[in-house]
């Protein structure tokens, strides 16, 4: 029987990131992928796989083990958000101060980047090998592959990166006392392109996440370096109006389209298609605890799945594989089990409260963003942060822009909001926002912050 010393299940973006940092601490690193190897060949995209979102997190977990350059040649900053409304108008908002963007990027060719680089420290990537079974009693896995069929693999460490459906945490289902929720929401996504134009240019600014929010559903848009974009639509599965159970046929896609965001239509010549090829995808919200049993250990989407609409999926999947490292760092490698039951301590609470934002952060896209007092809103939470930058930080700003713990900017970012509601709730505040006391606002922030 195979021996390894350490097993990671999945090879996607976290999984092989994980195996990168394991592997520069000088580990006999495996990892078991059930799909073939998508490098081989012609590459095709998915079709329901929306676009990464890089910031702040993630570009420090690539850094410290030296892939930011590599990287970046695949990304595209995105300064703000471009609103559509349905009459075609646009209006912007930036993220953050002047030049600060957060990063598009394929979900594929990134991907694909780091198993090369995975391969190249020297770990062994084993394609089309699907986990059927994981006994934690004798810490062995059972593959099916190809070549030989049904194979026991023991390891000393086990670690689950194989995302919202993992074949780790079934088998922690097993155990007792072992903690576990999941939610779909009543959404569900399908991906969808703008092409370049005619002339092989970007269709609409390149340097914006574009937005159609339309109050129940929306539209979004992300670029690619092949200047298309990757759109994603997001409609509830059924009960309204404008829902995915309502668009049977190539009139009712038109139909949608043509009414809700027609601005977007004009730019899309295979609309149809795509629509009816690409698969209609549900999203899911995963808690579940501990995150480990003995040496292993669940990590990225296995432990806390997330919906997709504060970006910070990847991003916080790449912070777990830094933090693993920082505590392998200090305890070493003769302690898995120290390492992993203080990895779950420092890392349960700021999972659950970025999976709460991202949930918070659906309503604001697709609907908060269309009304004129949001935007508003944002002008007084940026010149607040202009004048206090050490004082008032906006929420996006804590959670993009910085690597504060999630669950302080959660504790922060609610505080804020009591003041903001506060100030908003005066009728007379759209004329006369920018004469605010921010003085007298900041000083409710510290008496606040003070209770």
């Amino acid at each position: 029987m195979k021996k390894n010393e350490i097993s990671i299940l999945g090879s996607g973006l976290i999984g092989s990131l994980l195996s990168i940092y394991l592997k520069k601490r000088g580990l006999d690193v495996h990892v078991y992928e059930k799909r073939a190897d998508n490098r081989k060949g012609e590459y095709k995209e998915e079709g329901r796989s929306i676009n990464m979102a890089l910031s702040e997190r993630g570009w420090k977990a690539l850094e410290k083990v030296g892939l930011k350059e590599k990287v970046l040649p695949l990304t595209i900053p995105m300064y703000g958000r471009q609103i559509h409304n349905e009459h075609g108008q646009t209006s912007f908002i930036p993220y953050g101060k002047e030049g600060q963007a957060i990063y598009s990027i394929s979900r594929g060719k990134f991907n694909q980047l780091l198993m090369d680089e995975a391969e190249k420290a020297g770990v062994n990537i084993h394609f089309e090998h699907r986990i059927e079974d994981v006994d934690l009693r004798n810490f062995e896995i059972t593959v099916d592959n190809p070549e030989s069929g049904l194979e026991k693999i023991s390891s000393e460490v086990i670690l689950g990166a194989d995302g919202a459906y993992s074949s780790l945490r079934n088998a922690m289902l097993k155990q007792v006392r072992f903690n576990y929720k999941q939610e779909y929401i009543s959404h569900g996504y399908k991906e969808l392109s703008i092409p370049p134009t005619a002339d092989g240019e970007f269709a609409m600014d390149p340097n914006a996440l574009h937005i159609w929010p339309r109050g129940s559903f929306m539209l979004i848009a992300l670029p690619n370096p092949d200047k298309s974009f990757t759109c994603t639509l997001f409609l509830p599965f059924e009960g309204e109006r404008v829902c995915f159970e309502n668009i049977r046929d190539e009139k009712d896609v038109k139909g949608v389209f043509q009414t809700y965001f027609d601005d977007a239509y004009q730019l899309m010549p295979q609309l149809s298609e795509q629509y009816f090829s690409n698969p209609t995808s549900s999203l899911i919200t995963i808690e579940c605890y501990p995150w480990m049993l003995n040496k292993s250990l669940l990590i990225g989407d296995s432990s806390h799945a997330m919906v997709p609409f504060y970006g910070q999926g990847m991003n916080c999947g790449f912070e777990d594989c830094m933090i693993l490292d920082s505590l392998i760092e200090k305890i070493g490698t003769s302690a898995w089990e120290l390492v992993f039951a203080k990895f779950q301590k420092k890392r349960k609470p700021d999972t659950d409260a970025i999976c709460q934002l991202a949930l918070e952060n659906f309503e604001e896209m697709k609907a908060d963003v269309a009304d004129p007092k949001f935007i508003i809103r944002k002008k007084i939470e940026a010149k607040l942060h202009a004048l206090y930058p050490n004082d008032w930080i906006p929420l996006y700003t804590m959670v993009t822009f910085s690597s504060m713990p999630y669950s302080e900017a959660y504790a922060l970012g609610k505080l804020q909001q009591k003041i903001m509601d506060t100030v908003m709730a005066n009728p007379l505040i759209t004329q006369n926002w920018d004469k605010l006391d921010y003085e007298d606002i900041i000083d409710q922030l510290d008496k606040a912050k003070a209770v």
